[in-house]
């Protein structure tokens, strides 16, 4: 098996050499034409082998852009990658291109590897080749974030170089500017865009333009801040320190802890995700070890219980897996997504799914209808109501179809059992290879009757024993031992004629079908639920924000919420509408506000804003948070660690959960219960005999 193993993996490696040769002999032949010359202009010059892989970048883009199945994975990568790179084509496509290429030369050879080793099985080989896409988002999103975290990273030594520039010049804009001329780093190209807004026309415009692009928030921060120092000058603390400085100093305090926090995030879920799909590689392991070790198990894996259990293992699988990233993601900073025109908003133009689509969507003003807006809300969801209805009904019918693939394919596994299966009494220990043999005669033997009347409902058990009498097979049997090979292959032709879909069947797939219409509401729930946890975090951001502003001249309570309504997530929502009922009445609409949230801290900050409408100064309503700096910042890393641990609890119980249910659910279980049975089965029997 070891030669043949060699063989299969030398000529895969041959396949793919020869593969790789020829796409370069296509791509080297290409060279000249049209649609490419652009491409060889943008590096002529950088040129440095007869082979340049900026080229081949640039033209690996191309190609993928126009395969479907890559093009999604493109333009994801895109939708991210350019707001880093900030309208650098060259780059964007360049770090698009080498993604992908990483990750398709980690694809192919994975999956030559699933077909070769689950060749027999096709439920696991398609289990495991649909597991590969969720493996492909994964590593495509840990690439993208290595890059984003690179650029926050590269933030804390810009940062740096701004405080000394700041010092030299004694001018926002100079010190930006001379800090940019660094064009090997991410950050200079996020500096160059800082400066054309601030010495534009109209920055005030392009400043909120900018706000739409900024990869982070931190960014954010920093350009308006930036900005007002520009227009409204630096000044002095009662410290005398300068107040754009502190201002630097607390924007990259908030970051050291955002870098701490992401590191300690992904130190704990590293390998999280892998180990809740791990489980699904062994199923065939654990299956064939069962097996070969306790002939009696080989009916429970081999029959529909085994079959039902394998199911249930991979979907627990995939959903720990799925709910695994979602937790690590979470409140993830900068995640991009294409909710313009998806695929939901085309289905629904359709004027007939329209009409059936709105038939389960809940009217406007009803309970039901304001509980999902504000689920949708809670869980800061892109989705419209109607896209959200579209994937529930899909996943409806994917889910009973799905089940009624399943039941099918269990019937016609437990028929398949009774025909290839050997026939002989539970042994406690194993066949010989001898005994095995025998059996399989027998089993081969039965067959030509299960054959014969596997479509003849109307047999009787006299007909067939009559039938087994006058074979060639069992002619020459005594009459006892006619009678018990009747009893047997009767129970085996009961078994094969009773083998169809049954009305509970259905009904099992129904109630499916319900589950699976209320799993994109469970998931909303959940993710809700993990939001709730990031809520102490972003208040403190939101006390951050006040410090920095509180200072400088002519900052009112309104821009206060409009700078709060920028770097919200959480509670963008009730923020927003007080933005925009501010004119009709500064203290209504805090008081709105107020009563929108339920979180007290939160609360404080809308109290504290009220004070500052009518009765005092913004920095009197706020001055706690500048004598309490370190006692806040202290907390929010507190909360962090807090926010973290609870996060690290629930991935590990989802992320264990397949591998627990692996050993103890299909191994430990069937083998106890199948033992006792069996146990049982030869104690009745020697006390019948004795």
């Amino acid at each position: 098996m070891s030669q043949n193993f060699l063989l299969y993996v030398i000529g895969i490696v041959g396949v793919l050499f020869a593969l790789l040769v020829v796409v370069y002999l296509i791509i080297n032949k290409r060279m000249s034409k049209k649609e490419t010359r652009y491409v060889a202009q943008l590096v002529q010059g950088t040129k440095k082998s007869v082979f340049n892989m900026d080229v081949f970048y640039q033209k690996f883009y191309i190609k993928c852009t126009r395969i479907p199945f890559l093009r999604r994975y493109a333009l994801k990568l895109r939708r991210r990658l350019e707001i880093i790179n900030l309208e650098d084509e060259f780059i964007t496509r360049k770090q698009v291109a080498a993604i992908l290429f990483k990750a398709i030369l980690i694809i192919i050879p994975l999956t030559f590897v699933v077909i070769y080793a689950t060749h027999s099985n096709y439920l696991l080989m398609c289990s495991l080749l649909l597991f590969e896409l969720f493996f492909m988002e994964t590593l495509l999103e840990g690439m993208v974030d290595g890059i984003d975290n690179k650029l926050l990273k590269q933030q804390l030594d810009f940062f740096a170089e701004i405080r000394h520039a700041y010092h030299e010049y004694n001018m926002v804009e100079e010190a930006i500017y001379e800090v940019s001329q660094d064009d090997e780093k991410e950050v200079s190209r996020q500096a160059e865009k800082i400066y054309e807004v601030l010495i534009s026309d109209d920055p005030e415009t392009e400043l909120e333009k900018y706000y739409d692009i900024a990869p982070n928030s931190y960014l954010k921060e920093f350009a308006g801040v930036s900005y007002l120092t520009k227009e409204f000058g630096d000044r002095k603390d009662k410290d005398g320190a300068s107040l754009y400085l502190k201002n630097l100093n607390n924007i990259t305090q908030e970051m050291q802890i955002e870098i701490l926090k992401r590191d300690k995030l992904d130190y704990v879920f590293q390998s999280l995700s892998m180990i809740a799909a791990l489980p699904i590689l062994f199923i065939d392991v654990v299956k064939s070890w069962a097996i070969g070790q306790f002939a009696f198990t080989r009916q429970f894996y081999n029959g529909t219980g085994g079959f039902y259990s394998q199911i249930g293992l991979i979907v627990l699988t995939f959903l720990s897996y799925m709910l695994t990233r979602k937790l690590k993601d979470n409140g993830s900073v900068n995640t991009a997504k294409n909710m313009d025109n998806p695929w939901q908003a085309k289905l629904y133009k359709n004027k007939y799914a329209k009409k059936v689509i709105d038939c389960f969507i809940p009217k406007q003003g009803t309970k039901e209808y304001r509980k999902i807006v504000q689920l949708l809300k809670d869980s800061a969801s892109k989705l419209k109501m109607e896209w959200l209805y579209i994937n529930r009904m899909c996943a409806a019918v994917v889910g009973v179809i799905c089940a009624l693939i399943v039941l099918f394919m269990a019937h016609k596994m437990a028929i398949n059992y009774q025909f290839t299966e050997p026939t002989s009494d539970y042994n406690l220990i194993s066949m010989s290879e001898k005994d095995e043999k025998k059996a399989m005669e027998t089993t081969e033997k039965d067959n030509v009757f299960l054959y014969k009347f596997q479509y003849d409902y109307e047999v009787t058990k006299d007909i067939l024993a009559k039938d087994v009498a006058d074979s060639d097979e069992y002619g020459a049997s005594t009459e006892e031992e006619l009678e018990a090979i009747t009893e047997r292959i009767w129970e085996k032709l009961q078994i094969v004629q009773s083998e169809y879909i049954k009305w509970f069947e259905v009904l099992m797939s129904l109630v499916i079908m319900i589950i699976a219409y209320n799993v994109p509401v469970w998931l909303l729930i959940f993710q809700k639920i993990m939001r709730q946890m990031d809520m102490e975090n972003e208040v403190m951001q939101f006390q951050t924000i006040i410090l920095m502003l509180m200072k400088i001249e002519r900052v009112n309570v309104e821009m206060i919420l409009e700078w709060l309504e920028r770097y919200s997530n959480i509670f963008r929502e009730p923020i927003s509408k007080c933005v925009n009922n501010y004119e009709s009445g500064p203290w209504e609409a805090l008081e709105e506000l107020k009563n929108d949230i339920s979180f007290q801290q939160l609360i404080r900050i809308v109290e504290s804003l009220q004070a500052a409408v009518e009765q005092i100064p913004i920095r009197e309503a706020f001055d706690e948070l500048d004598t309490e700096r370190g006692y806040h910042q202290e907390k929010r890393k507190e909360a962090n660690e807090r926010m973290i641990s609870k996060k690290s609890m629930i991935g590990k119980v989802i992320g264990f959960a397949p591998m627990v249910v692996l050993f103890v659910g299909y191994l430990i279980v069937p083998l106890v219960g199948i033992g006792m049975t069996s146990m049982s089965q030869a104690f009745t029997t020697m006390s019948t005999m004795s």
